[in-house]
Parts: C-alpha cells; structure tokens; sequence
C-alpha cells in the first residue's frame, strides 16, 4: 500500500520538475519575437529568469512539504519510535560501530567514520533509526564496538519499554566514567 504512495509523492515532485524545463527551454531559446523584431515585449530574459527562480523555490517548497507528509504517513505519532546517538568527551572511548535490535530484531547497524564520531564528539546528535512500533512492551537492546585506550570495548545496553500512543524517542548515550576510567553506554528514554 505503501509503496505506490511514494510513487504518487515522486511523480508530485517530478511534474514541478518537467514545467521548469519547458520555462528553461523558453529561456534557452533565442529571442527572434521580441519588440525589434516585430513580437510582444514580455520583458526577455530578465522575466524568465524570475519566473525560474520563482518555480525553483515553489518546487524546493512543494518537495519539503511532500517529505514532511511522507514522514507522517508512515511513521504516525501513535507507532512512531525513534532512536537517537550522543556521545561525550570520548577520552576513554572512540566509537566504532552501533547495532540496535528490537524485540531481539536487528533494525539499525552504522559503521562510524572519523568525521562523523568527531561531529558527536562536538555536540551532534545522530538519529540511527525511525520506525513504527504497536502498543505494548518491548526490548530495545544496543550493541557499541570501539577503541579505548588500554583496550578494545564491546559493550551492550538494554532497556523495556511500554510503549503506548504517544512517539517514543530514545537516546543512546555514550559517556566518559572519570571514576571507573572507561565508557558508560546506556539508553535514555525521553519524555514527550
């Protein structure tokens, strides 16, 4: 059922798309009506071109809001579960790879290049996975794998949820223990 939804939502984009190419192809194309050659004064290539920019932004608009649907339609609010990644500091820890199951299924698996656990090391955020899950409990288990300094790390983290009608969101959370000297890895449920 869905997958014809999102032909619908790509054929919504792609005729925006076909009109811009007919306005470039006017543009495009060399002015032998115009005034001094006995044609309407319509402005020339001035007004196409803001015609252009004008449809490129009504497309860009149009593909934001169609994205925004498609998002609401198969992830609504009463299913939608999300999972999100944080880190710290990272002194004892350099992040690998993440695997999260649910309900002993795997569902998200990323590999983490240096840029990108650079970026969490700064703030950044990382949503791994967004999907559906039907009322009632369920486990959600995350797998971490990374390089401390004395040692490699494979660690886990799991939590129950009951999952009711409202979204759920979900953070991993990777810390920096300066106690035990090493990681922490566990999973924060947030409150909407």
């Amino acid at each position: 059922m869905l997958h014809p939804l999102r032909q619908w939502f790509r054929l919504a984009v792609l005729l925006p798309l076909l009109c811009c190419s007919q306005v470039f192809a006017q543009a495009a194309a060399p002015a032998n009506g115009g005034p001094a050659n006995g044609g309407p004064a319509n402005g020339g290539p001035a007004k196409s071109a803001e015609q252009v920019e004008s449809l490129k932004e009504s497309v860009l608009t149009l593909n934001r809001d169609l994205l925004i649907l498609e998002e609401e339609l198969l992830y609504p609010a009463s299913s939608q579960v999300a999972v999100y990644v944080s880190m710290d500091l990272g002194a004892y820890f350099a992040l690998d790879a993440i695997k999260l199951e649910i309900d002993n299924k795997l569902v998200a698996s990323e590999l983490y290049t240096d840029k990108q656990t650079k970026a969490l090391f700064r703030g950044g955020v990382q949503r791994l996975y967004l999907g559906n899950l039907k009322a009632g409990e369920h486990e959600i288990s995350a797998f971490f794998t990374g390089r401390g300094p004395q040692q490699d790390y494979k660690r886990g983290a799991k939590v129950v949820i009951n999952k009711a009608q409202e979204p759920v969101v979900l953070e991993l959370r990777i810390i920096d223990s300066s106690a035990q000297l090493q990681p922490v890895f566990d999973i924060k449920q947030w409150q909407m």
